[in-house]
């Protein structure tokens, strides 16, 4: 009888959350990666690329994205951006989503293969 008085019962504890959910950000690095991709894509239909900041925030969502215009249309047809630890391509003209990756190189590679990519390393 006395352990259970020592026990905090279930229902006693707050209920509480202080789970702050992860999300990643466009920083310079991923500029300047957009900006040679950018480049380098532009022979293979690549027209423009440029970060926008989103208007209302979600968590886990990254509070900046990135829009690809293709010569294929006129409307922006790509939409990067992050959710938790993974980049999302989106089909900005139907808004489906075409995938997730762990980079956001690897992102740009799905819309266009026009940088090479470090290999990945492989323990011996």
């Amino acid at each position: 009888m006395e352990m259970e008085l020592l026990m905090p019962r279930k229902n006693d504890a707050p209920s509480v959350s202080n789970v702050v959910p992860f999300q990643m950000e466009i920083l310079s690095g991923h500029r300047e990666y957009l900006s040679r991709w950018l480049h380098a894509g532009q022979p293979m239909g690549v027209c423009d690329a440029d970060i926008f900041s989103v208007e209302q925030r979600q968590a886990g969502v990254s509070s900046g994205y990135v829009l690809i215009w293709v010569r294929e249309t006129p409307d922006p047809a790509y939409k990067v951006y992050s959710r938790g630890n993974s980049w999302v391509v989106m089909d900005a003209i139907r808004e489906n989503v075409l995938g997730q990756f762990r980079s956001f190189a690897d992102a740009l590679h799905m819309v266009r293969p026009v940088l090479p990519r470090p290999e990945k390393i492989v323990a011996a």
